[in-house]
């Protein structure tokens, strides 16, 4: 089963500084039918103007993935975290019992980032930050492990969940599969380019809500980059 949630279907909010489309219930959209997709709870597609951002604020219980799509990403934290994640690179936030946390960006040109949150397998435990560089080079052809809970990811950033979220680019004219164990749930979106999988054309920042199907083929019909999230 594939539900394809095209871009135009999304919820939305916008302010001054801030565009974003939601692929689940988020804030001030709601949508009974779009709540979440497994663990997968939030999917959002932002893009914050130069030299604004993310005031601090709190989360708990919550595994928060920023993949920056554009740009960059200044991330400050109540446990004396920071960095500057760039475009193609992934940073994790596992909140636990309680964080705050700011996000910027500090740069001259719009960032743009998906910001996904996974629900936590158990609540509570030490909150945490960490950031990582992924080369695209190093995703081409192939599904590469950015974040994951699940044993043997050992080269992923580490999450509470037994889920895992994936990236990949793929070459026109050209093909991944990707296995999806039975009873879990995938939710892939292409950041750039246009993909078929098993035969479902989503254009760039569509969605796919999959399941039951034991194979994913992604076909790439132009240039592509991908994000995948698996989870029970």
């Amino acid at each position: 089963m594939i539900v394809k949630r095209e871009f135009s279907s999304l919820g939305g909010f916008s302010n001054t500084w801030l565009n974003a489309r939601h692929h689940f219930s988020f804030g001030q959209y709601y949508d009974p039918n779009r709540m979440g997709w497994g663990a997968l709870r939030v999917w959002n597609d932002d893009a914050i103007r130069a030299g604004t951002g993310f005031d601090p604020h709190p989360h708990s219980d919550m595994e928060i993935i920023t993949y920056v799509r554009d740009g960059a990403v200044t991330h400050m934290d109540s446990l004396g975290n920071q960095g500057r994640t760039v475009a193609g690179d992934v940073q994790v936030m596992s909140a636990g019992s309680g964080i705050r946390h700011a996000e910027y960006n500090r740069e001259d040109e719009t960032t743009r980032i998906f910001q996904i949150w996974i629900m936590p397998d158990q609540r509570g435990g030490e909150p945490y930050w960490n950031a990582r560089e992924f080369p695209k080079d190093n995703r081409s052809g192939e599904l590469v492990v950015l974040a994951s809970g699940i044993e043997g990811d050992t080269d992923a950033l580490p999450i509470r969940a037994n889920a895992r979220v994936l990236g990949a680019t793929v070459k026109a004219g050209t093909s991944i599969e990707y296995k999806l164990a039975a009873g879990r749930h995938a939710y892939l979106v292409p950041a750039t380019g246009k993909v078929e999988v098993n035969g479902v054309s989503l254009d760039a920042r569509d969605g796919a809500a999959i399941k039951d199907e034991p194979v994913i083929t992604i076909t790439a019909l132009e240039e592509s980059e991908v994000v995948m999230v698996d989870s029970l």
